[in-house]
């Protein structure tokens, strides 16, 4: 066996690739793995036998059939060809492939519960989430099966209800069916409903038993069970009930009741899983951005595949109107690729050779060959998707408040619903005291619901993250929308963040004859051969104008100073002064004071000379972003302070300051100045959050309470900070702030309902009300209240889908 010197898998000698270098074999499991480390012009050894664990013909037939590996996480070299536990550490085997890992099943209610398969809750028995809400895995299954037991429940439970309140309502039901016949025609009805469609409440009710975590199905289970069990006993064994508990003679059943619950608690589960669903709109939208097939291109044939087969290296052909499949760069043709639902930038971008396109993004004119870069949980677009799930499921500090009074909050519903049993039993003020005490303790039971409770943050959360990713603002967890709240002072880098990040030519000043077409043509054509950016500025200014730069010969190009060439007869210079003065330049006096200005207003001044005469300056500045200036105003509007801290120069720092009515600024930073001017923040007692987009601005993010990253920005600093904006727009600042002052009041809103609702539900419910207003609460209406509660607070989250944000 040897060892493939990219990806370090074992290969076996005798089939696998080799090629020879410096007088050594080297052995290679891929076509791809052998030309990262050789070159692709290097001739190869063996026939194409594996590409990382998808077997192979030499022609790509047979494209999908995985040999899946797995491996430890902690335990380098431990691998096996099928799923299990560590031998070493026991922690469970990772798939090597992204398309072979395993679906993530979370509760919506208590994230830390995690599994590789579904299930229920231990903690509050709902059903386990995929963590990707809107993944394939979430077929909506639970609300599938809750939606045949409602309508079961509906069924035959009509008319048991109808059994039991028509003689209520004068119809002498008594004259064609005996008083038996209709407790027996109730039982036959109520049974399957009771034992069938509400059994996963009885389920998940006696496993928060087992397991101690009390929860509403435990309320639920008990109150239904009491319910229908009591009234089995009435049926089967009439003269077990004293006569003192009788009414008309016979003791009373509730089977309409048990059955009405089952159906009410069925409801309010459909009507919160359907808005629950809801919830996870924001990633089904970003899932659909990429395609599920691709064109793949194999030996000059070209043929469609899962995307799940797509490997890194495949060549594929994107056609015009088509979605690029995977994060790949162009390795034929050119064309634009709409990138707005990404990135945000609205115009299409041009991409030609080696340009890199990101998977989800739509190719518009021209016909695109791309080498597949990245794949599966490795593109730009799974990345934002799984950072939005992440944040879904992350808890808010808030959450704490409603931890501790839901741990206690069931065992007390359970005694206060004891304490009415025996209260209405003992000091009943009206007869059947039995059947009044049994009636008004399933009603304490049904109304407490702990789900209001424990869904008032993670919904909000769930939804405000969601609408935060399609604004463009991606949230990396609950903790950081929380603080962003509290934040009283905004800060800002400069460059890449109130501006665009690239210079640009914003003014062409004239000196002599010359007119600006010949001038942009003259510098354009000597700065071409330059890699500078300030050069690379007037040359795109030169083809953004439509004109037609020419060759030039004899070019040179002195670091620091400037270029020169030649072009016919004349010497063309661009540079400093002191650079064109060297070469006999002359003119400079006449044009110094403007020069000056547009120094003073932050722009980079370039000189133009023909031979030697002065024809023209080039002010080069990074432009500010056209939001930019109303970001700042509507950040002030917010009650925030605006700081900025830029590396720049003293002089251009002020102009944009001033230009943008910014508070305070400091210039000529290093990142540790710009790391150490938020720590006095930050003692001053201000709650911070730093907005940048490059390397140097990584410890500053990291250190403010909250840290904002532009999208268009470096890795490191996005991975720094709290927050990214995918457009590395300033107005991004706004939807965020605006967004988490939003989140956080509907969590309280939730919060108070919650608290509020059964705060006063179970006092009446336990018949508080009676003896002064003779108001008892039916189980019936407390468990459609139960029900409605939670979706209540779901659809109070459900209001920041649509609320205006800015």
């Amino acid at each position: 066996m040897a060892i493939d010197p990219v990806c370090h898998m074992e290969v076996d000698e005798a089939t696998a690739l080799r090629a020879e270098r410096d007088g050594q074999t080297w052995y290679f499991c891929c076509e791809h793995c052998r030309q990262k480390f050789l070159g692709p012009h290097e001739p190869g050894g063996a026939p194409l036998v594996q590409l990382h664990g998808i077997q192979h013909s030499p022609a790509g037939q047979d494209r999908g059939k995985t040999a899946a590996r797995y491996f430890c996480p902690m335990c380098a070299g431990v691998e096996s060809d099928r799923p299990g536990n560590c031998p070493k550490c026991g922690m469970a085997l990772e798939p090597s492939s992204p398309s072979e890992r395993k679906t993530i099943y979370t509760c919506p209610m208590h994230p830390e519960i995690q599994q590789d398969s579904p299930g229920s809750c231990p903690k509050c028995g709902m059903d386990l989430e995929p963590k990707v809400i809107g993944a394939e895995t979430d077929d909506g299954g639970e609300l599938r099966s809750m939606s045949r037991r409602l309508w079961f429940a509906i069924g035959l439970g009509l008319p048991v209800v109808l059994l039991a309140m028509l003689p209520m309502a004068g119809v002498p039901l008594e004259h064609w069916l005996s008083g038996q016949v209709i407790r027996w025609v109730e039982l036959a009805l109520s049974t399957p409903v009771v034992l069938w469609a509400g059994w996963p409440f009885f389920e998940r009710g006696w496993r928060s038993i087992v397991t101690r975590n009390l929860n509403m199905f435990t309320l639920i289970a008990l109150g239904t069970g009491t319910t229908y069990a009591y009234s089995l006993v009435v049926t089967l064994f009439p003269g077990l009930v004293p006569a003192e508990f009788h009414e008309h003679g016979q003791a009373p059943v509730y089977f309409e009741a048990a059955v009405v619950i089952v159906a009410l608690v069925l409801l309010g589960q459909v009507l919160e899983l359907s808005a629950r669903r809801r919830t996870g709109s924001a990633i089904r939208e970003l899932l659909a951005l990429a395609p599920p097939t691709a064109r793949l291109i194999v030996d000059g044939s070209e043929r469609e595949v899962p995307l799940d087969q797509v490997r890194e290296g495949d060549s594929l052909r994107v056609r015009p109107g088509e979605k690029i499949p995977v994060d790949a760069d162009v390795l034929e043709g050119s064309s634009r690729v709409d990138e707005s639902l990404i990135t945000g930038e609205p115009m299409p971008v041009e991409k030609r050779l080696t340009d890199e396109v990101i998977g989800g993004t739509v190719n518009t004119t021209g016909t695109l060959v791309v080498r597949a870069k990245r794949v599966g949980d490795e593109t730009v677009l799974a990345q934002i998707v799984r950072m939005v799930a992440e944040a879904q499921r992350s808890r808010a500090p808030i959450q704490r408040l409603a931890d501790v009074v839901a741990g206690y909050f069931v065992p007390a519903v359970v005694l206060v619903a004891l304490a009415t049993f025996a209260a209405w039993a003992w000091f009943a003020p009206a007869q059947p005291a039995f059947a009044y005490a049994l009636i008004n303790a399933v009603a304490v039971l049904m109304i407490a619901c702990p789900c209001a409770l424990g869904l008032a943050t993670p919904m909000s959360i769930m939804v405000g993250v969601g609408r935060g990713a399609r604004e463009g603002v991606l949230i990396k967890d609950a903790a950081a929308l929380e603080a962003m709240e509290r934040v009283d002072t905004i800060v800002i880098d400069k460059t890449g963040t109130l501006t665009l990040g690239r210079p640009k030519v914003t003014q062409v000043l004239l000196v002599g004859g010359r007119s600006e077409e010949d001038a942009l043509r003259l510098a354009g054509s000597v700065e071409q051969a330059s890699e500078h950016p300030l050069g690379r500025a007037i040359v795109e200014q030169a083809h953004e104008s439509g004109i037609e730069l020419v060759q030039i010969g004899d070019f040179e190009a002195v670091t620091g100073r400037g270029v020169q060439g030649r072009t016919g007869d004349e010497w063309v210079r661009v540079g400093n002064r002191a650079f064109l003065e060297e070469h006999g330049v002359q003119g400079f006096d006449l044009a110094e004071s403007q020069a000056e200005n547009l120094r003073s207003q932050g722009a980079t001044v370039m000189y133009v000379a023909v031979d030697e005469q002065l024809v023209g300056i080039f002010a080069v500045s990074d432009p500010i972003k056209p939001t930019t200036a109303g970001a700042v105003r509507s950040l002030h509007g917010m009650g925030l302070k605006v700081v900025m801290l830029t590396g720049d120069e003293e002089r251009t720092a002020k102009h944009v300051a001033e230009q943008l009515g910014i508070d305070d600024f400091e210039a000529a930073l290093t990142p540790q100045g710009k790391h150490d001017r938020i720590e006095r923040l930050k003692t001053q007692g201000r709650k911070v959050a730093m907005a940048g987009d490059g390397i140097n601005d990584a410890p500053a993010l990291a250190v403010a309470d909250v840290g904002i990253a532009m999208g268009t920005g470096a890795d490191v600093a996005i991975e720094a900070a709290d927050m990214t904006l995918l457009r590395g727009d300033l107005a991004g600042i706004v939807t965020a702030v605006a967004l988490s002052r939003r989140v956080m009041r509907n969590i309280r809103q939730n919060l108070v309902f919650a608290f509020v609702y059964n705060l006063l539900g179970v006092p009446v419910a336990a018949g508080v009300l009676y003896p002064f207003f003779g108001i008892l609460l039916s189980p019936m209406i407390a468990a459609a209240a139960m029900s409605f509660s939670s979706v209540s607070v779901i659809t109070n989250a459900l209001r920041l889908r649509r609320l205006r944000l800015g």
